[in-house]
C-alpha cells in the first residue's frame, strides 16, 4: 500500500470535512479512508454510511462509471466481524459486495462468497474479487436516488451546516 501525506487529515485541517458520527472506532475510520482512496482511483465515488431501504445502513457504498452498485463492509477486529449477523442483508442491495479489514485481521475469517479488501489509512487491495449478482431495475434506482440525494444533502450539510437544522 502507497504511503504519503498528501491530503491526510492531520496535515491540512482547514479542509472542510464530513462530520464522524462517533459510531465508528479509528482504525475503522482508517479503514474506510484506504478503501475509499483505492476505490475512487478505479473510478468509483463512494459515499459513506448510506441507510439502505432496507433501514440497514452500510459502511460504504460505491457507484461505479457505468453504474455499478458496491457495497463495503468494514470490520476491524475480529470480534466486530463475529458480532456482525446483519451483513447478509447487505446483498439484496449491490451488485458487489465486499468485506474491508485491516492488515492485522486474518482474512480467512470472511466468507468467500463475498469480496475482501485488506486496507490502511493510506490504501486498500483487493485480495478477492466479489462474485456479480446484479440488482433488478427498480431496487438500482432506488438506490441510485437515495445515494444522489445523500450526496447533495451532506454536500449542502458542508455549505450551509445551519440549514438542515431548522436554525438557519
Amino acid at each position: 500500500m502507497r504511503q504519503t501525506m498528501r491530503n491526510c487529515p492531520d496535515t491540512e485541517p482547514d479542509l472542510p470535512r464530513m462530520p464522524v458520527d462517533g459510531r465508528q472506532s479509528a482504525a475503522a475510520l482508517a479503514i474506510r479512508r484506504g478503501v475509499c482512496r483505492r476505490l475512487r482511483a478505479e473510478g468509483i465515488a463512494l459515499i459513506p454510511e448510506l441507510t439502505l431501504p432496507s433501514g440497514r445502513r452500510a459502511d460504504l457504498t460505491g457507484l461505479g462509471p457505468t453504474g455499478e452498485l458496491l457495497i463495503i463492509e468494514i470490520k476491524s477486529s475480529v470480534d466486530d466481524f463475529r458480532a456482525d449477523s446483519k451483513w447478509p442483508d447487505y446483498l439484496g442491495h449491490a451488485d458487489r459486495f465486499y468485506f474491508a479489514t485491516g492488515p492485522s485481521v486474518p482474512p480467512e475469517i470472511f466468507p468467500h462468497t463475498a469480496g475482501l479488501m485488506i486496507a490502511d489509512a493510506y490504501g486498500a487491495e483487493i485480495v478477492r474479487e466479489a462474485p456479480v449478482e446484479r440488482l433488478h431495475a427498480s431496487v438500482r434506482k432506488a438506490l441510485l436516488i437515495r445515494i444522489a440525494r445523500a450526496g447533495a444533502l451532506r454536500l449542502h450539510d458542508l455549505e450551509d451546516p445551519a440549514a438542515g437544522d431548522g436554525t438557519g
